[in-house]
């Protein structure tokens, strides 16, 4: 009886929503390769979790946002020991960005209000951010008012990659434009700026000269939800949570981070061999669905002519490579196009974004989603961090939904206008 009971609470804890009561962010001055070595050591004691792009930072002279866990509660001296270790080395620098709780429990007080309120006025809120049901409904909602140019078309089986979207004029195999958000499942603003893109899309076709233009001559791809299976646990059970949430033999951590999963460098530097990392890179490359499916789609479609995907945060415009620093053969033509995209998105809000290689500009990491696409002859292959720089990180305010999205969609936008002026 008494193992029944210990299964049962087992059973629970796994269900239970995790909370992270004293857990901070903190942002960290890295300066030297004495203090890359110290966090890479406090890392491997499970004292941090680096945040700023997930993974331990390979240069100096950055600014690092590190994940300061507090495993006992407030009471415990185990984190505040960790920050005063590193205020006592000289010239490196601890500031707290926020306490992880409180804006958890703001985020889904919003987001329940807004549920409330659609409910009772049965109109979309693009400022806000939904359950995989509610994207779902949003998107054939979308269809069935623009059914002369958007579709819903499955990728693959079994549907653990969900449904893309299609915006297109008519024809068979035209040139076609990829975009995929929320590759990664907590990154929420990527997914609800790929709603709010969507429906944009939708509306402007006819309104706007340029974006009818592009739509005349090519097809736009979107796959809102790229990962919707971790999105789900997301809400259900780890608002953190990164990877898919497939099962892995031998292991008893799940999933697998689908941006080190692609055949670009698989299993090199930057991705990990351990299940229970976020930055796994699984069995092999496309072991996972969500990514094969991607993969199998754009190989039997076979005239794509860019690939964009959507990530947050840290406010970045990034080409290939990221699995090698070596320069791919476009870079001086991939690094204007990105420049002149950011300036667009700079324009409405001010906001700054830095442009460059994945190597070059944030980390070395092997098996993402850009740099197979480029190896397969796509030449424009480009992925966006979003808002901000840390000081919310992945737990953006809805509020700043709207704005991260209309300016994203101007440097979108300028992407597409050089795709359709140089498809080949």
């Amino acid at each position: 009886m008494k193992g029944i009971w210990l299964l049962l609470l087992l059973v629970a804890a796994a269900k239970a929503e995790r909370v992270f009561v004293g857990d901070q962010v903190v942002r960290v001055n890295v300066q030297s390769e004495e203090h890359i070595q110290l966090l890479q050591t406090l890392e491997a004691k499970q004292e941090w979790e680096f945040e700023r792009c997930e993974d331990v930072p390979y240069f100096p002279q950055h600014s690092l946002h590190c994940h300061n866990r507090q495993p006992s509660g407030l009471d415990s001296p185990h984190n505040l020991i960790s920050v005063l270790i590193l205020k006592m080395k000289s010239g490196i620098v601890v500031y707290l960005a926020c306490h992880i709780q409180e804006l958890l429990e703001k985020e889904k007080a919003e987001m329940k209000e807004n549920q409330m309120k659609e409910r009772s006025t049965k109109s979309f809120n693009f400022g806000a951010y939904h359950t995989l049901e509610t994207i779902y409904s949003f998107m054939d909602t979308l269809v069935a008012q623009h059914p002369n140019l958007v579709t819903k078309e499955k990728i693959g089986s079994p549907m653990r990659t969900g449904p893309c979207m299609c915006s297109s004029t008519g024809g068979i195999n035209r040139p076609a434009i990829w975009i995929d958000t929320g590759i990664h499942s907590r990154e929420w603003v990527s997914q609800a700026t790929g709603v709010w893109t969507a429906n944009k899309i939708a509306t402007d076709y006819g309104n706007d000269d340029s974006l009818t233009s592009i739509l005349n001559t090519m097809d736009i791809y979107m796959l809102i939800l790229a990962n919707p299976d971790g999105y789900v646990y997301t809400h259900t059970n780890d608002r953190m949570w990164r990877k898919t949430r497939s099962k892995i033999s031998g292991s008893i951590c799940r999933g697998v981070d689908p941006n080190r999963n692609w055949d670009a460098g698989f299993g090199g530097p930057g991705a990990s061999s351990n299940p229970c990392s976020d930055s796994y890179h699984g069995p092999s490359a496309h072991s996972e669905i969500e990514v094969k499916n991607v993969v199998d789609l754009i190989k039997k479609h076979g005239n794509f002519k860019s690939f964009i995907s959507v990530h947050a945060y840290s406010q970045l415009l990034m080409y290939p490579y990221g699995y090698t620093c070596s320069d791919v053969p476009h870079q001086p033509e991939l690094d204007s196009v990105g420049r002149a995209a950011a300036q667009k998105l700079t324009s409405l809000y001010g906001t700054s974004y830095k442009v460059g290689s994945i190597c070059k500009i944030i980390y070395q990491a092997s098996g993402g989603s850009i740099d197979w696409s480029y190896k397969v002859g796509i030449k424009y292959s480009f992925a966006f961090e979003l808002r901000d720089t840390g000081r919310y990180g992945f737990i953006l305010p809805a509020n700043q939904i709207i704005p991260t999205a209309s300016e994203t969609w101007l440097a979108l936008k300028h992407i597409m206008e050089h795709v359709r002026d140089h498809p080949y």
